[in-house]
């Protein structure tokens, strides 16, 4: 292979085919010297200085390079890790912008900065190895960015209409009977027409996707003991779709194959919001890998403990954090969302431990640069932006606090319904607030109801079925002695650990599951469900299944026919909640009417039918409430400026593990009202329910929910003489 460089551009950063050659950027603030790696068919190496530096870029055009080509770094300057330089030209460099990648990183001796059995282990990472890693690293592919999006368009689906599906890109379709082998576990097997038919007959109106950025599937941690990582959070580009999901492989194609399943889950009105992890990197600590960042400027790319820059500050618990302080890691950051927004089209982001990127020095900072670029970019601030709001570092459990624009993976609402509904002390204003959108975390914001996302169960952590089925987290297979993972889950196991044929105990299971289910979909908020929570998929008891690339973690489809009652409940909830926007109000609810019905928009209510007082409120041991939901007062309008008259709602929750009786409320008394879903039903829903009036009383079992409804129940002309006033809780 001979080639010429010329001197090219800084800008833009990265590997850029013109027809007629590539340009090659990349930033290096305190690196000496810069080789340009090119590897021919046969993967030889050939290397290619790059002479041109502006701005700390490191720049040059190869004429005659194009799609395919693979090549990556190697950057040259001091080998001081006491002083934060860990340069070491014997390692071949990941570009941080390559746009596709070839390989998986063996592991090796080669690929560490220094040797591996030189010095004791505390200070092996002091001197420099010699070892070349090049045939064990990954490798940048240069890509034609061309494509065919035709009439795509992003389906902007309204936050308050927004129901999340999370699913990992494998696990879903790994299995799939209805998908052909060669593309099951794939992006083209999720683009696939039988696992979109899936998605659509659910009802889920956005695919939150764990992480797809190419990652570290191979920690040496994970390769002693046979496994690797499969949940995908050990990201070392943040522009390549990761090319294990991909039918192509690492041809370079896996580039276009996302953007046909972004285009297949557009068409079919399906939004994508990838899971993206901007705190961290592969690279781990001091003893980890040299794969890319770390090489080309440790200084700049990570965060250094300040008087001693050997080590890395780690908010994360996976050994580094990187430094968004340096406006060169927030350019890496933002350069990446609008990529994944404006190249590949998806529509929203869920960032991973977000309050890393709030750390400007070591406090979280609401108003941190990472915030105010994000809420000025003209691209950026109109996609669903989601915060995981809490990481390891001190203060960094930031729940209610991130700034507008954000919605949050609501920890408290996640707590809460399950303290709840197993039993155990949860004050009924608590329950109140998490059921209502918490105003008590985001109204004196300035913040809707969407910027709760509310859940039960996530991937990290019991999947449903597992929550009402363990007490404890069963862990083994995963190597670490069942140290890993969450030890209090906030789940019981209905009275005996794990797998039963005790029926009374499979039914009640079934019971919770249904209760948290329903809970889920009638509380204000963005609702979202863990894949496969709907046909009862079980990890037996695993909590933490990062590293388990196997049946354990990927979807059992033959659980649809097993637990057909329990899809067909959840597809009839989902679609339940988007016929009534009582159940979605954009607003927060006033404790008052609104438009003259003569009645408030929600009340809240003893079983015996009283108004729940402030010491109820406080009541820890309380598990009985009802609350009244009015469909005539709902305070926005339609989308044509009209106002919105829905049904109106009780819904008795019953927690106790004893029946309950519950009296209409003297607010609601007018009419009759249906009952049309009862938790205690295998099925959940009611058809011809019974009728209840003023007079009678309704029976709740134990553990169960029962929602009755009234068709636009007050006839807004009466009088509101003995309409109940009855505000939230209090705050605190």
């Amino acid at each position: 292979m001979s080639v010429a460089v010329w001197p090219g551009r800084s800008h833009p950063l990265g590997a850029t085919w013109d027809g007629q050659g590539t340009n090659f950027a990349i930033f290096s603030e305190n690196a000496t010297a810069m080789e340009l790696c090119l590897f021919d068919s046969q993967g030889k190496e050939h290397r290619l200085t790059l002479s041109e530096v502006t701005n700390h870029v490191w720049h040059g055009y190869v004429p005659g390079v194009g799609p395919g080509q693979h090549y990556g770094y190697r950057a040259y300057g001091p080998y001081q890790p006491k002083k934060g330089k860990r340069f070491n030209s014997d390692k071949l460099l990941l570009d941080p912008y390559a746009l596709a990648i070839s390989g998986d990183m063996k592991f090796s001796p080669a690929i560490f900065g220094h040797p591996m059995d030189r010095f004791a282990d505390s200070d092996r990472d002091l001197e420099k190895s010699d070892l070349d890693d090049m045939d064990y690293v990954p490798k940048g592919i240069v890509v034609d960015r061309s494509f065919d999006w035709g009439d795509d368009h992003h389906p902007e689906t309204p936050w308050h209409e927004t129901i999340i599906y999370e699913v990992h890109v494998k696990g879903f379709t790994r299995k799939h009977p209805n998908i052909p082998p060669e593309l099951q576990g794939t992006y083209a097997g999720l683009g696939h027409p039988a696992a979109i038919e899936h998605l659509k007959s659910l009802g889920v109106t956005a695919v939150e996707l764990l992480p797809v950025h190419h990652y570290n599937a191979y920690p040496g941690h994970l390769v002693a003991v046979g496994l690797h990582n499969y949940w995908g959070y050990d990201s070392i580009n943040y522009f390549a779709p990761f090319a294990g999901y991909s039918a192509a492989g690492d041809t370079g194609d896996q580039v276009k194959e996302f953007k046909s399943m972004v285009k297949a889950l557009h068409q079919e009105g399906i939004e994508v919001i990838l899971d993206v992890v901007y705190n961290h990197t592969g690279e781990g600590n001091h003893f980890g890998p040299t794969l890319s960042l770390r090489g080309i400027d440790n200084e700049a790319y990570y965060r250094l403990v300040e008087r001693t820059p050997r080590y890395y500050m780690d908010f994360t618990g996976c050994g580094n954090s990187l430094n968004v302080c340096h406006p060169q890691v927030l350019k890496l950051i933002m350069d990446s969302l609008r990529y994944w927004v404006q190249e590949m089209h998806v529509d929203g982001f869920r960032f991973d431990l977000a309050s890393a990127l709030a750390r400007e020095l070591y406090e979280v900072n609401s108003l941190a640069a990472f915030f105010n670029i994000i809420h000025q970019d003209p691209v950026l601030s109109s996609t669903k932006l989601i915060a995981e709001p809490w990481d390891l570092g001190e203060g960094g459990y930031q729940v209610g606090n991130f700034p507008l624009l954000w919605s949050e993976w609501n920890g408290k609402y996640r707590d809460t319904m399950r303290d709840f509904w197993r039993d155990h002390h949860c004050r009924l204003g608590e329950f109140a607030f998490r059921f209502t959108g918490s105003s008590d975390l985001y109204q004196a914001n300035g913040k809707l109801p969407h910027a709760s996302i509310n859940f039960i169960t996530a991937h990290d952590g019991f999947t449903l079925r597992d929550l009402v089925s363990y007490n404890d987290k069963h862990n083994e297979a995963n190597g670490e002695g069942n140290r890993d993972g969450e030890s209090y889950n906030r789940s019981w196991n209905c009275g005996v650990e794990g797998e039963t044929e005790n029926e009374e105990i499979l039914g009640l299971r079934s019971q919770q599951q249904r209760n948290l289910l329903t809970t889920l979909f009638l509380s204000q908020g963005v609702p979202m469900i863990l894949g496969g929570d709907e046909m009862g998929r079980t990890q037996h008891g695993n909590n933490n299944t990062y590293c388990q690339d196997n049946d354990l973690s990927w979807f059992d489809w033959n659980q649809r026919y097993r637990n057909q009652d329990l899809l067909t409940f959840t597809q009839r909830l989902i679609e339940f909640r988007k016929q009534h926007p009582i159940l979605c109000r954009r607003q927060w609810f006033l404790g008052r009417e609104i438009h003259g019905s003569g009645v408030i928009d929600i009340g809240w209510f003893n079983p015996d039918g009283t108004i729940i007082s402030d010491e109820d409120w406080h009541d820890g041991g309380s598990k009985a409430i009802s609350i009244f939901l009015n469909g005539e007062e709902i305070l926005t309008p339609d989308n044509q400026g009209q106002r919105i008259i829905d049904d109106s709602f009780l819904v008795f929750f019953n927690a106790y593990p004893e029946p309950q009786e519950f009296s209409l409320p003297p607010t609601v008394e007018r009419k009759d009202w249906r009952v049309i879903l009862d938790t205690k039903n295998p099925t959940g829903f009611v058809d011809d329910g019974p009728i209840y009036d003023h007079a009678q009383k309704v029976p709740v079992a134990a553990r169960s929910l029962v929602l009755l409804a009234c068709p636009h129940c007050f006839d807004t002309t009466s009088s509101s003489d003995g309409a109940a006033v009855c505000p939230l809780p209090k705050r605190g």
